[in-house]
Formats: C-alpha cells, structure tokens, sequence
C-alpha cells in the first residue's frame, strides 16, 4: 500500500516541475543558423538557464549556460519567460537530443526535451527565420518542405498555446491563411495585432522550423491620431463659441415659449374668474335692491302714538296701537 503512494508522491513532485515548454522535433540546413525558444514558467524569472545534451536528463552534459558565448548561446529574456538557445553553424555532428532547463534548488530542474536534426536538405526549413510588421498590416512566412513530406499535414502553430492552423482549418474570413504548392506553403496572417508577437513553428508532419513574429505599433496611425487630436483641440474654441451660443439661443427661446404659455393660460383663467365675480356681484345686488325698496316703497302705516307722562322717576312711556289684523313692530323711545 505504501510503494503505489509513494509513486504518486514521486509522480505529482515531477509533474509539477516540469513546465518547460519548447518544440519536439528541430531540424535545419547545414551550415545554417537556428534559435529555439524554451518557455519557462514565470516562477523560474531567476533562476540559470542550461541547454544540455544527451538523451537521458540525468546523463546529458550541459552544452551551454546564460551568457555563455560561441557555437551555443543562451539569452534570457525574463519580461517575456523566455530564453533562447542560438545555433551558429550547424553541422551534421549537432544533431541529436537536447533540453532546455532551469536549475531549481531541491527539486527536479524544470526541462523539456527535443530532437535536432541538421541536413544539407532538411525535412522543413523556412527562409526567414524572424519576420516582423506593424500593428495592423500582413505579413507572410514561406516554409519550405522536402518531397518526403508532400503528403504530410502542413500546420502553423503558436508555441505558447499550442493553437494551430491548418489549410484545411482556415477560410477566407479567418486572420490565418495557408496556401500550398506542392514545394512550399506560405503562412499569410492579416490585420496584425500586438498580442500576436511572439515565436511560432512551420511544421509537416512531425518536423518543426521555429519563426519569430515580432508585432510593432503603427507610428503613422499614432502620429495621424496626435494631428487630429491637435485639429481637435484647435478647432475646440469655435467649437464651444458655437455650442455656448446655440445653448444661449436655445435657453432663450425656451422662456419666452414659456412666457407666451404662462400668458395664454394666465388670460382665460382671470377672465373665468372676472366673469363669476360678476355673475355672483349681479346677484347680490338686486336682492339689497329689493331690499331697500321693499323698505322705501312699501306703504306708510300710521298709527297713533301716545305719550304718557311717568309718575314720579318713572320714563316717560310711548304707546302706540294700531289695528289688530296688521303686522306689529315694538318699539321704545327714550324721550329726553
């Protein structure tokens, strides 16, 4: 029960440091030059950088180490994870097995192994092997490939993904076009963008030639961009003379739109009022009217009116009598 633990322990120790990522199966022209990338985890950043030789990790002798110079060299590129390992002057003697590796402290070295094949008539090679266009522009890679791999599955693939194309994979609306003619394939790629620097491999079958894609900005776009920022920005004053003068107009207009609607509405409501202090004046005033005529016009009733003298301090007091089948009204008089 112990030993198939253990195993597992070993197994997710190495998985684990093994992150290296780089191509399977190189080959080159002889005499010819050729950079291989080795992606390495971000982790990695300070830690030395090998390229050692030999088939078995644990027997290969190391060829070259960062900054070492000669048939071999290493440049580290940390911004990018990335170091490569430069071949100047292939001869058939290089081919071989080879990795890439980071020596880490108390734990396996993280590697990737592959296999260099050099050949006066290399399986797959490419004429250029650094290409370079600005943001927006195409730009094209011809690989090249031997009649022993007519037939094979031509692919044009990114390293750090693995995303690959090929001519059956591609259409006319795709950003990635592969044509074949029977000697080469041409790799088109249109509407460059800057995410898309980086390395990449021709491959047919299970050969593999690296290509650096290097992406830069469009400086004409940036400069027609600062101009028109700068006929922008000259053009800005008139711009808000102009805009401040129509706001102006426009407020304007609005009050005296509201002005003409405050009156309109203002003009029908007093005369609605003017008109019921009218009718309710016109009917208040016949009713004082009849009033007050009732009073002036109706018929004098007289009657007779008898002073009679108080005894002692008693007032003098007034009578007065009239018919008993009229309306009375009593009154006193205080006679001085």
């Amino acid at each position: 029960m112990a030993l198939p633990l253990i195993l597992f322990g070993v197994l997710l120790y190495t998985a684990e440091a093994l992150r290296m990522n780089t191509l399977d199966y190189v080959s080159v022209r002889e005499g010819g030059t050729v950079t291989i990338p080795c992606l390495y985890d971000n982790q990695y950043k300070l830690n030395s950088k090998l390229w050692c030789r030999g088939f078995y990790w644990a027997l290969c002798q190391i060829t070259a180490r960062e900054n070492d110079t000669g048939k071999w060299t290493i440049t580290d590129y940390p911004a990018h994870n990335i170091f490569t390992v430069k071949l100047n002057n292939a001869t058939s003697s290089d081919s071989g097995s080879y990795w890439c590796a980071v020596e880490i402290q108390a734990k396996p070295d993280d590697r990737k192994h592959l296999y260099l094949t050099v050949q006066q008539a290399p399986g797959v090679s490419v004429m250029n092997s650094s290409v370079s266009g600005h943001e927006g522009d195409n730009v094209s890679v011809q690989c090249f490939y031997s009649s022993g791999y007519q037939n094979k599955i031509k692919k044009w693939c990114r390293i750090k993904d693995k995303s690959c194309y090929t001519e059956t994979d591609t259409s006319q609306s795709s950003s990635v076009q592969i044509s074949d003619d029977g000697r080469s394939f041409t790799v088109l790629m249109t509407g460059l963008r800057l995410s898309d620097s980086g390395w990449y491999f021709c491959s047919a079958g299970d050969l593999q030639a690296p290509v650096q894609l290097t992406v830069q900005k469009d400086n004409n776009k940036q400069k027609n961009t600062s101009e028109n920022d700068i006929s922008s920005e000259e053009a800005g004053p008139t711009s808000s003379s102009k805009i401040a003068r129509n706001e102006t107009e426009d407020t304007s207009s609005d009050h005296r739109s509201r002005i003409f609607l405050l009156i309109w509405t203002a003009v029908p409501l007093l005369t609605l009022v003017l008109l019921i202090w009218r009718i309710i004046q016109k009917h208040n005033l016949p009713t004082q009217g009849q009033d007050v005529c009732s009073e002036t016009e109706s018929p004098v009733m007289y009657d007779t009116v008898v002073f009679k003298k108080g005894k002692n301090d008693e007032q003098n007091q007034v009578s007065i009598s009239r018919p008993l089948d009229q309306e009375v009204i009593y009154s006193a008089l205080k006679l001085h």
